[in-house]
C-alpha cells in the first residue's frame, strides 16, 4: 500500500496529487457525475446515514478495473440497503453505464470525477501525469469518517477485498 504520494504502473513511478486520506479524517466532500434519465450529481451528503465503500480505479474499460468492480458487486449484493457502495473512474458516464449494463453491475452505483478531477486530488488519488485515477479502496462510516483506506501500490495489482469488505461489515 502506498502512502507516500508515489505510486507505479508497470513498475514506472507515478506522483499522486494531494495528501493520502486517513483513517479518522473527515472525507472531503465531492461532486461526481453519473447518467441515470439524464446527467445526475453525487456528493458525499448523498452517502450520508450509512457506511459506505468507494471503489477507486483507472478506468473501467481495463481488466483489473472490470475485476475490482464486478468482485466489490458480487461481494456486496447480500448488504442491500444498509449500505453505499460506489465505484469512482474517470470514465464517462456514458461508459460507466454501458459496462454497468454489459457486465451486470447492479450493487453498484458508478460516478465520474472527469469533469475537475476534484475528487482524486482531495482524496490523494490522482495519478499526476496520467490524469486518472490510482486504485484504491476507502470505507466510510455512515458520519462520512474514513474507517479503512488502501491506495494500491502497482496500478495493475487489486486491491485488498477482504480487508475492506471486512472493514465495511465491521460497521453494520
Amino acid at each position: 500500500m502506498s502512502r507516500s504520494g508515489v505510486i507505479t504502473f508497470l513498475g514506472n513511478p507515478l506522483t499522486l496529487a494531494g495528501e493520502a486520506l486517513e483513517v479518522g479524517a473527515a472525507a472531503p466532500d465531492f461532486t461526481l457525475h453519473y447518467f441515470a434519465d439524464g446527467m445526475k450529481t453525487l456528493t458525499l451528503a448523498d452517502l450520508n446515514g450509512r457506511p459506505a465503500l468507494i471503489s477507486v480505479a483507472p478506468s473501467l474499460d481495463t481488466s483489473v478495473c472490470a475485476i475490482q468492480t464486478k468482485r466489490f458487486n458480487q461481494e456486496l449484493g447480500g448488504l442491500g440497503d444498509q449500505i453505499h457502495s460506489l465505484t469512482v473512474t474517470v470514465d464517462l458516464p456514458f461508459a460507466q453505464n454501458r459496462f454497468c449494463g454489459a457486465e451486470d453491475i447492479a450493487n453498484m452505483k458508478t460516478a465520474s470525477d472527469y469533469q475537475t478531477r476534484s475528487f482524486g486530488k482531495d482524496w490523494g488519488m490522482l495519478i499526476e501525469e496520467l490524469q486518472l485515477l490510482a486504485r484504491g479502496v476507502f470505507v466510510l462510516d455512515a458520519n462520512g469518517k474514513v474507517a479503512y483506506a488502501e491506495t494500491v501500490g502497482e496500478v495493475t495489482h487489486e486491491p485488498n477485498y477482504d480487508a475492506a469488505l471486512t472493514a465495511l461489515r465491521s460497521l453494520l
